[in-house]
């Protein structure tokens, strides 16, 4: 049989058992039904399992207000009235609440339980159901025939839901599921497309176009489908998929990429790779193949109970077995009852939640947002951060960088010119041109004549001065004599940046350089992570010239540059077959296989939902100094959850011996069920202080 892995809790399963389900034209297996409409649904679960919490917390609530009206003698002794053969009014209103809870609410982690032993796996759901299940049992027992025991077993067993019930969602509402990503990719590709069948142009939906089709596409419409221009020209942004911050020029045998952005003119082209072959496609099949081979870290915690249950259930069946033959039946089922309390993993089950939530409060101070345990677990032995550059270490967006002035022009003259060649223009590099002028105050008048000359640059005329801005191909068309502006043109090329030069009445006026400039911060990010012994690289699909040049203004020795985003996952996997602990922060819909492949990935808050989606740290403000800040809180995090789950494990040793030995005599469940309480408040209370906690990182920044 093959070994096939949940792409949701990441448990190994055959595939011949598993649940299947198939998306798209994709086959995928679940554990369990619950997993698979995680998967179908995210949203819908998450809702569910708020409506699970909220029976939970109503049921708790209810039982708490039985409970009291019974403690104090409230309503006139009514708690007390007996009704039939002993039967109380309080147990049978004890009952009434709390079953309905256990295998309605419950339900959910009953089922877990069921599917895991099926599967001849123990997990957490098998000794949080084990404990319910006795607290209900013994409860309902206790209530129909007095005399077993006290009362309040029946609240024990809907407290215990509670706590791991509001654990669990607390995680879940952090941690957004990963087919959210993988729906937020596929709206990226238009529905219909503009195709000419039979000589005319017609509107089909995107599964129907065939390879070899004709497609038009007009200003401002994404590409349908990945093709090769076969008449037009124009600008089409890239960004998103390629990482390259200028839109890219297109013309007749240019290939273009499904989801990309035509900026100005008519394309025509004809499709070359349509459906699963087109590179949207690669890269949503690489985010789930990604997604799904690095599932979550076992938790330390379930690690531990796939031996501590074993154990447990050795322990009270001796147990009982030993006060059946010493004492009596009624002794061993109360000394079997005060085991399976005592081991109910209430605290081991909102170690990690209680501690991700005070994270995730924190870090919400700093702008930083923890998704999920597994994420804090890897930060602590983080060894390498690798950096997209596009949109994550520079703005992503053009800006002007240099003005030289030759022939007598000044630098103001320059830019003039050059924003009234660009007013009429729609050529990439045209908007950050026109910004920069209209930063240093400079009035645009329109030109009297403009042309658009492809490939090359643009031509006007203002006050009765013929002006050029482009390549050296324009100056040479033209002949003007760019030999003095050689110099300086090659110098701003070497430093990947996209110069242009401009002539006025045949006269080589000035070079202007654009480029995409760093953020802010973004240098004194990447010392701080140098601090703390991290190996930083910067991973791109950028050209190698453009790439080296960034890299060094921020202090980046390493660069892997000319990748395609299928190619960033080849990259990461590389690092981590070199035992490195890679952490991969980014942006856009390229980041994201690369940020679901690598140990933790960060998003960062600017950038896009689906890069937000595959993250497990989103930074939530534009600030690559909070990288530091979140591997510094993961690390803190992480030592909060292990604190708790020290504590919760020396309780269970510490306790489980004397529950079993009747040290704890005949109210041995209900001590069990109070000393639970407390080690369950130490974890919430260890959890909490983490709010008080100072960051180095942060203050250093501010120093």
């Amino acid at each position: 049989m093959v070994k096939v892995r949940d792409p949701v809790c990441g448990m190994v399963i055959e595939s011949e058992t598993a649940i299947k389900r198939k998306i798209g034209d994709r086959m995928y297996y679940f554990c369990a039904e619950s997993c698979a409409a995680v998967y179908e649904a995210p949203e819908r679960e998450l809702r569910q399992m708020k409506r699970r919490i909220t029976i939970t917390l109503l049921g708790a609530i209810a039982a708490g207000a039985v409970r009291i009206l019974f403690i104090f003698g409230l309503m006139g002794g009514i708690m007390a009235l007996n009704i039939v053969g002993g039967l109380t009014v309080y147990s049978l209103a004890a009952f009434l609440v709390a079953t309905p809870v256990v295998w309605v609410a419950g339900f959910s982690i009953i089922k877990g339980a069921y599917f895991s032993l099926k599967l001849r796996k123990i997990n957490m759901d098998v000794l949080i159901a084990t404990g319910v299940l006795a607290g209900w049992a013994y409860g309902a027992i206790n209530a129909f025939i007095p005399g077993l025991g006290a009362e309040g077993y029946l609240e024990v067993a809907v407290a215990i839901l509670a706590f791991v019930l509001l654990g669990k969602y607390i995680e879940e509402s952090i941690r957004r599921r990963s087919a959210a990503s993988i729906r937020k990719l596929l709206e990226l590709q238009p529905t219909i497309a503009r195709v000419v069948r039979d000589g005319e142009e017609v509107e089909v939906p995107i599964d129907e176009v065939q390879e070899g089709d004709t497609i038009i596409i007009k200003p401002g419409e994404k590409v349908p489908t990945d093709g090769v221009v076969i008449a037009g020209y124009s600008s089409v942004d890239e960004k998103l998929l390629t990482g390259e911050s200028i839109p890219v020029e297109k013309n007749v045998g240019s290939e273009v990429i499904g989801a990309t952005v035509n900026k100005a003119g008519l394309l025509k082209i004809r499709a070359s790779r349509v459906g699963e072959d087109t590179a949207l496609h690669q890269i949503i099949h690489m985010v789930e193949e990604a997604q799904a081979s690095s599932a979550p870290v076992q938790k330390f915690a379930d690690k531990i109970v796939a031996k501590f249950v074993p154990i447990i259930f050795s322990v009270a069946v001796i147990s009982f077995s030993y006060w059946f033959i010493t004492d009596s039946f009624t002794q061993a089922f109360l000394v079997l009852l005060a085991v399976l309390l005592i081991a109910c993993p209430c605290a081991l089950g909102i170690a990690t939640p209680t501690a991700i939530l005070a994270g995730v409060g924190k870090g919400a101070e700093y702008g930083v947002l923890l998704r999920s345990g597994e994420y804090v677990e890897k930060a602590r032995k983080l060894t390498t951060v690798v950096f997209d550059k596009t949109g994550t270490l520079t703005r992503g967006e053009p800006s002007v960088t240099d003005i030289k002035a030759f022939s007598g022009f000044t630098e103001k003259e320059v830019l003039k010119y050059a924003a009234i060649a660009e007013k009429g223009s729609e050529h990439p590099l045209a908007e950050a041109i026109i910004k920069q002028a209209q930063t240093a105050e400079i009035k645009i008048p329109d030109a009297e004549s403009f042309e658009a000359l492809p490939g090359r640059g643009v031509q006007c005329v203002t006050e009765g001065k013929t002006v050029l801005l482009g390549n050296r191909k324009l100056m040479e068309e033209k002949s003007v004599p760019a030999t003095e502006l050689e110099e300086k043109l090659v110098e701003l090329e070497a430093q990947g940046k996209t110069a242009m030069l401009l002539a006025v009445e045949g006269k080589p006026a000035g070079v202007i350089a654009v480029m995409d400039t760093l953020k802010e911060n973004a240098t004194e990010a990447v010392e701080k992570m140098k601090d703390m012994k991290l190996e930083v690289i910067m991973l791109t699909g950028d050209n190698d010239r453009t790439a080296q040049a960034i890299a060094k203004q921020v202090g980046i020795e390493k660069v892997i540059a000319n990748v395609l985003p299928w190619q960033k996952v080849d990259a990461i996997k590389n690092l981590q077959s070199q035992k490195k602990i890679v952490a991969m922060v980014g942006d856009g819909i390229n980041d994201a296989p690369a940020l679901a492949q690598a140990d933790i990935g960060i998003a960062i808050g600017s950038g896009t939902d689906i890069a937000k989606e595959t993250g497990g740290i989103v930074l939530i403000k534009d600030d690559l100094r909070d990288v530091v800040l979140g591997v510094e809180l993961s690390k803190k995090t992480m030592r909060k959850i292990n604190t708790n789950l020290f504590w919760a494990f020396i309780y269970n040793s510490v306790m489980i011996p004397v529950a079993a030995m009747v040290l704890l005599g005949d109210q041995g469940p209900m001590w069990a069920a109070g000393a639970m309480a407390i080690s369950s408040l130490t974890v919430v209370t260890n959890s909490a202080l983490l709010k008080l906690s100072k960051f180095k990182a942060f203050e250093k920044f501010n120093a």
